[in-house]
């Protein structure tokens, strides 16, 4: 495990990839993650399911690097937040930000790419050290989200979201003239 930037899997594969090809990873990463979001298991005692997700955001990390891992979460959220179905239970838009599971949203592209960075020091390389980074990447990513969430659901983040929310949704609605149900 040196400190020298090694070669991510994405990079073994497309060794001199362009920016045509990079966005596709980036792309394809996203759609994984909004894939792995549909498989859900609702726990009774708890507003926050089990999902795939945490699963391919420190796969994206791992595959992709730091770098382009981010970049692919950060397309989920917005591929969300504009209202596609990608969020767990086909949930989608703003508002998913301002739930239980906000945080752990918000925490993704993080958690992305602080798993790529281990990634990129060599960390994928033996068994031992890539279960050892995953489980630090699913650290982070439960850990800075459980912070985001209880923030979220203050009502200083409750009002911050709601206050963005409906600036954005009215200008939206403005410019395009369509009423969103939301």
């Amino acid at each position: 495990m040196s400190s020298a930037r090694t070669l991510t899997l994405a990079d073994v594969a497309l060794p001199r990839a362009g920016a045509l090809q990079n966005l596709m990873l980036v792309v394809f990463a996203s759609l994984v993650t909004a894939a792995a979001a549909q498989l859900e298991i609702r726990l009774p005692f708890s507003p926050v399911p089990i999902t795939g997700q945490t699963f391919a955001v420190l796969l994206s990390g791992a595959v992709l690097g730091a770098r382009r891992a981010f970049l692919a979460q950060l397309l989920y959220l917005a591929e969300g937040a504009a209202g596609l179905p990608v969020f767990a239970g086909g949930s989608a838009g703003v508002l998913a930000f301002a739930g239980p599971t906000g945080g752990y949203l918000l925490a993704f592209p993080f958690a992305a790419a602080f798993t790529g960075a281990l990634a990129q020091l060599g960390w994928d390389r033996g068994f031992v050290s890539m279960v050892v980074a995953m489980l630090l990447g699913a650290f982070a990513a439960k850990g800075l989200g459980a912070w985001a969430s209880s923030y979220l659901m203050t009502d200083v983040g409750q009002r911050v979201v709601m206050d963005l929310r409906n600036r954005y949704k009215d200008k939206f609605e403005k410019e395009h003239g369509v009423k969103l149900g939301f």
